[in-house]
């Protein structure tokens, strides 16, 4: 299956039709990403995503295979070429044989519904821990395994446990624990930490709303009243259970966080625009 969605995309900054994208560019080798959603046609948080890609190849000792001057000029470039408004892209530094190739495609992108940020979803327990997880690098295997638990089980996202029992981070998520005023989240060393996470962690200084760093056991969910996601999909989204254990959805808190961090979204894109 084609991973490229849409009509074009960019490799090495040229642009291509999507019937010449070749998967192998992406899973063979070593891919270090990003993934950035685009609303109204531009790029959110892009310098955040910039600064977490530089990051991760100084984490993995790899060269950048353009500069954020050329990234912005092609992803506008693309964005220009192949109009879709609100759609997530992706930004792939891939190295394989002693050579490196970049590429810039748009996902097909799938958003929660009005109803699953109102109602919440479902979250399943998967027992897994990423390598490197401060380092955004492609793991091919791992999100396979964790796509096929997720159909079977019906879940939105998987929560992965680590060997302590320890609820980490999501699959393609940051996850938030509520117990009475604190929000409860994992140690920025022993997860990938989301732009949207870094967000909502800056909205809780200015509301001075309680924050704990610390990983949730596995067999204690059942103490918390509510738990959320964050990531460049879901933005915001409460889950309403975790395997058969179920949370409150309407806590004031959560509204107030994502109703601050959409403004920081429109910020952003005013940002990108004017710079």
């Amino acid at each position: 299956m084609n991973e490229c969605f849409g009509n074009n995309f960019m490799l090495n900054g040229e642009l291509l039709r999507a019937e010449f994208f070749d998967n192998s560019l992406v899973y063979e080798g070593e891919s270090i990403y990003e993934v950035i959603r685009l609303v109204k046609g531009t790029p959110i948080f892009f310098f955040d995503h910039m600064e977490r890609l530089s990051r991760s190849l100084r984490l993995q000792h790899r060269a950048p295979l353009a500069d954020i001057k050329t990234i912005r000029r092609v992803i506008t470039g693309l964005s220009r070429s192949d109009r879709k408004k609100d759609v997530n892209l992706k930004l792939v530094f891939n190295y394989k044989n002693g050579s490196g190739n970049w590429l810039v495609y748009y996902l097909d992108s799938i958003y929660p519904s009005e109803e699953q940020i109102w109602k919440g979803v479902k979250g399943v327990l998967f027992n897994a821990e990423r390598k490197d997880p401060e380092s955004k690098v492609i793991n091919h295997k791992l999100r396979t395994s964790i796509y096929q638990k997720l159909i079977y089980e019906r879940g939105y996202e998987a929560l992965l446990v680590n060997d302590s029992n320890l609820i980490t981070e999501g699959s393609r998520s940051n996850i938030f624990f509520i117990k009475g005023d604190t929000l409860i989240t994992a140690p920025e060393k022993m997860i990938l930490s989301g732009i949207t996470r870094k967000h909502i962690l800056s909205i809780c200084i200015e509301n001075s709303i309680k924050v704990e760093f610390r990983c949730v056991n596995a067999d204690e969910i059942a103490e918390y009243d509510a738990v959320f996601m964050t990531g460049t999909s879901p933005m915001v989204l409460p889950f309403n259970s975790i395997g058969e254990q179920c949370y409150e959805i309407n806590l004031p808190v959560m509204e107030k966080l994502r109703e601050q961090y959409l403004i920081r979204v429109d910020n952003s894109i005013k940002s990108f625009r004017f710079q």
